[in-house]
């Protein structure tokens, strides 16, 4: 090596630092502290080729501390990556490739979003959950065809959210050993020192999840790769690295202040710090010929990718057919008799007496059934209520103590099982289903956010969706819940009322793959009403018409609305309707946005823009009127919270029996 290890540093810090203060915006000061730590990981150890970002043994690296994205640009670009100067220019500005946090999917080399603090740590977690169940599913002897790492920077901040504690709890108990956490242990955040509000004992705290520990100077380059070595060869705990660094290394007047956590240094302090650093070139962006030639990986990342190719290529002649299903779980590839066998599971459900007047949480169990044994690459868990969500199937193996498994034990960790589960969709090969009570889907909502940013497929299932689950009372109750997972764009929701509707919000949560989905069911049993006779393709629609009744003696037209389990009060006003020989049609709508994608005629066929509109749901009422107007609408639901007591009180106090709905719908229709 030509160049010394702090000049070749040196160099993330003076393009982080220059980029910066030309946007005039973002945070240098942990990329400056941080460079030592990255320089000697990505140049000596991080198997990556920047000519195919997508090469799939590549090792994993996440930037938790996602606002210091310019410490890991600087990277890219100084490896190789397609990220030129012009694109640290435009550090932070519209469009670019080089947005203010990093974002999966913009630029080459990102592996994930980050900036939610502590999130990036639990996308970890599940990249190395995914490489542990995938190399034990896929490798055989000599042939360790899935065979990488996972390496993660964080920050304080990162350390002192709640779902770091979640996630790094799961990872010890997983004794996922390929997973190494660099602490970047600055002791300084936006207000201050540190000191003043987190004075945990980091060190015992990962001890106590089972974690090794090793505490190192972050900025001598030697600590810093005996401590890489010491965690690449301990492969029964997870490792996090301590590393003591000083915020904004190199700046003589701002360094170790909070002032150089989020601000440009200035461009007399940015001369001052070239100065300190011995770095004699004046001129922004530029970095020296010899510096780019250590750190360009271009050839080294063919070599790794090309012995890798030849190593799948032996696996691939001696185990065909195990090469050609992990190929198809990368590619994110169904199953080439899917069609074929969800027909013959559908006419299963709609012929077998079994599959009525259940609860949606049951029937969801009746489709884990069949789709967890056609779908290998199906992984779930649940946030511990597994024999609650009905997520507790057959043939489900926990990878704690089966590493070729399919099944996670969370605990009580609803915000890092969601988190977890988008770095297993990300990392490919897995299609990862989470579960827990509706009411809960509040500790979970950020990471259910971040995968409709991502556009990545994620299945949520969420039971117990109304107040109907009883006794358990107003903590337990969700009221808001659906309209507001409603409202986060990208997101698919669907809310079925029976076996059917059920088996079709799974089949478009496996076949939609570049959007999550939540699944919202109930706890108590629902009648089943739906008849052969209707078009059940219309199901996959997200709405369709399920009775309809023409009486030739009444101009009044009314449309009945509902998702879910409000079938059955739904079904009991219709029949109130047309016994006042009223025009009356019921419509199921399990995903409004499954249901808004269609086209303008089927949607006009579906809901008559003349008709008067009855909507009927066990929620709040507010985002129905994004469809519906004041003038020809009545919503009927909740606006308050629950109670304690038997679903029948409830429906009672809450006046959500036939007998109060109909003295509502008299007064709307003026009857």
């Amino acid at each position: 090596m030509n160049c010394s290890r702090k000049r070749l540093a040196n160099a993330i810090r003076i393009l982080s630092m220059d980029s910066v203060e030309y946007a005039k915006s973002g945070h240098p000061g942990s990329a400056m502290g941080m460079a030592d730590v990255a320089e000697v990981l990505w140049r000596d150890y991080i198997n990556h080729n920047p000519n195919n970002p997508n090469w799939f043994n590549r090792d994993r690296f996440i930037l938790s501390n996602g606002h210091s994205s310019i410490l890991l640009y600087s990277i890219l670009h100084l490896t190789g990556y397609n990220l030129s100067i012009e694109d640290l220019k435009n550090f932070r500005k519209i469009n670019s490739k080089t947005p203010g946090h990093p974002e999966y999917g913009n630029t080459s080399g990102i592996e994930i979003s980050t900036g939610p603090l502590g999130q990036g740590l639990a996308n970890a977690v599940g990249f190395a959950i995914s490489e542990k169940v995938l190399s034990s599913q896929f490798n055989k002897p000599g042939y360790n065809i899935i065979d990488n790492y996972t390496y993660v920077f964080v920050g304080d901040g990162c350390l002192m959210e709640g779902i770091s504690h979640e996630a790094c709890s799961i990872a010890g108990n997983l004794n996922l050993g390929k997973l190494i956490v660099f602490y970047d242990k600055n002791g300084i955040s936006i207000d201050g020192y540190t000191k003043n509000w987190f004075n945990d004992n980091t060190e015992l705290r990962f001890i106590s999840y089972g974690w090794n520990v090793i505490d190192i100077d972050g900025h001598n380059s030697l600590d810093i790769k005996n401590a890489i070595n010491e965690a690449r060869n301990v492969l029964n705990k997870p490792s996090l690295i301590i590393c003591n660094t000083i915020i904004g290394y190199g700046s003589p007047n701002k360094s170790n202040k909070n002032i150089i956590h989020g601000n440009p240094l200035g461009k007399e302090e940015i001369k001052l710090t070239r100065d300190n650093l011995n770095w004699k070139i004046y001129d922004e962006f530029f970095i020296p010929s010899d510096i780019y030639k250590e750190w360009n990986s271009l050839e080294k990342g063919n070599i790794k990718e090309s012995n890798w190719n030849k190593l799948f290529l032996e696996y691939s002649n001696k185990f065909p057919e195990l090469s050609k299903e992990l190929i198809r779980r990368i590619n994110k590839s169904l199953p080439y008799d899917w069609e074929y066998k969800n027909n013959i599971f559908l006419n299963e459900f709609l012929k077998n007496d079994l599959y009525n007047n259940i609860s949606t949480r049951e029937a969801s169990k009746n489709i884990l059934e069949k789709y967890g044994k056609l779908l290998p690459e199906l992984l779930g868990g649940s946030a511990d209520l597994s024999s609650s969500n009905l997520t507790n199937w057959s043939n489900l193996s926990y990878i704690k103590y089966n590493t070729s498994g399919n099944y996670i034990y969370f605990g009580v960790r609803e915000f890092a099982m969601t988190a977890i589960s988008n770095g297993i969709s990300i990392y490919k090969g897995f299609i990862p289903y989470t579960s827990t009570f509706l009411v809960f889907s509040d500790y979970a909502k950020n990471a259910i956010r971040m995968s409709s940013i991502m556009s990545i497929q994620n299945i949520f299932i969420y039971t117990h969706d109304s107040i109907l689950l009883g006794e358990d009372g107003p903590t337990h109750q969700p009221i808001e819940h659906i309209n507001s997972l409603r409202d986060v764009p990208n997101l698919i929701l669907w809310r079925p009322c029976n076996q059917i509707e059920t088996f079709f919000a799974w089949k478009n949560a496996i076949e939609n793959r570049n959007k999550p989905t939540v699944i919202i069911l109930s706890r108590q049993k629902i009648k089943n009403y739906i008849d052969l006779d209707i078009n059940i393709n219309n199901i996959s629609k997200g709405g369709y018409i399920l009775k309809e009744n023409n009486s030739k003696n009444n101009d009044l037209n009314i449309s009945i609305i509902f998702s879910g389990s409000e079938i059955e009060i739904s079904m009991a006003i219709y029949n109130y309707l047309i016994s006042k020989n009223i025009n009356c049609k019921i419509i199921s709508m399990p995903s409004i946005s499954i249901f808004m994608n269609q086209s303008k005629e089927y949607r006009k066929n579906i809901i008559d823009n003349n008709s008067k509109k009855i909507i009927i749901e066990l929620c709040t009422t507010n985002y129905w009127y994004k469809y519906v107007n004041y003038n020809d609408s009545i919503i009927i639901g909740l606006e308050d919270f629950g109670k304690s007591g038997s679903d029948l009180d409830l429906i009672n106090i809450f006046k959500f029996d036939l007998n109060s709905i109909i003295n509502k719908i008299n007064l709307f229709l003026k009857i």
